[in-house]
């Protein structure tokens, strides 16, 4: 599945009449970006979550033959339901048993889905984070084994779950890269959720939550690759840059 529903308010003026995920990087939008780099792993059926402009996503897609991928439009048109409301009405899209891999439309990065893949299917955790030591100031704290266990905004000093204290010896912080695998057994445990919080909800407070009793686990690639965030004008810029000398 690919969010691409997202009004990208600091990606203006380019989403004042465009959705972010048609955002161009080197010449080619992040939406092909990311659906040639799910092909190349050899995935051949994509959600595609729209609300900001989704004609222009359906017709991008059309003209380009859905760049010969299998994709459904799963339509947020009418109320933006954040990355777990978004996940969880794709639900009926997803069927099939097989783990799902879930990647933002803003993010670009090189790393092996093959990688990141077999390290999921290891264990079978309800989801396979990629998490990386990178400077922000939302990080993740995982436990030596690679387990979810805590969240800290470093600015404000927020912490998720309540009482959760980052300075426990063995934990490590790292910061969410947009990029996940999950399991199908995410849904039921994702209507609960819901059930309690309201159809819009992002997929991280979830996660910090349901870690207490599911394994939600870190991916960390081990050889280098790229990343970047093209979410404002001066991350694309980077992007821009970084892209001519990788």
């Amino acid at each position: 599945m690919i969010f691409a529903a997202g009004v990208g308010s600091r990606l203006r003026p380019f989403t004042d009449e465009h959705p972010k995920a048609l955002a161009p990087v080197g010449g080619k939008p992040m939406l092909r970006r990311v659906i040639e780099k799910m092909r190349a792993a050899g995935i051949g059926r994509i959600v595609v979550n729209v609300h900001h402009f989704p004609e222009q996503i359906r017709s991008y897609l059309e003209v380009n033959d859905n760049f010969g991928a299998e994709i459904i439009i799963s339509d947020e048109s009418d109320t933006l339901l954040d990355t777990g409301g978004g996940l969880l009405k794709a639900a009926r899209h997803l069927g099939g048993g097989e783990p799902i891999l879930v990647h933002n439309a803003d993010i670009l990065t090189d790393f092996e889905i093959s990688a990141m893949s077999a390290r999921h299917t290891e264990g079978f955790p309800l989801a396979t984070l990629l998490a990386f030591p990178r400077e922000s100031s939302r990080q993740l704290y995982f436990d030596t084994e690679g387990n979810l266990r805590g969240w800290q905004n470093l600015k404000s000093g927020e912490r998720k779950p309540t009482g959760f204290n980052p300075d426990v010896p063995g934990l490590s912080p790292l910061a969410f890269g947009g990029v996940h695998i999950v399991s199908p057994a995410i849904f039921p445990l994702l209507e609960e959720y819901a059930a309690r919080n309201g159809k819009v909800f992002s997929i991280t407070p979830f996660y910090l939550e349901i870690a207490e009793r599911a394994v939600i686990k870190a991916f960390s690639p081990t050889s280098p690759f790229f990343w970047h965030d093209i979410g404002s004008p001066e991350k694309l810029a980077a992007a821009e840059r970084a892209l001519k000398t990788f």
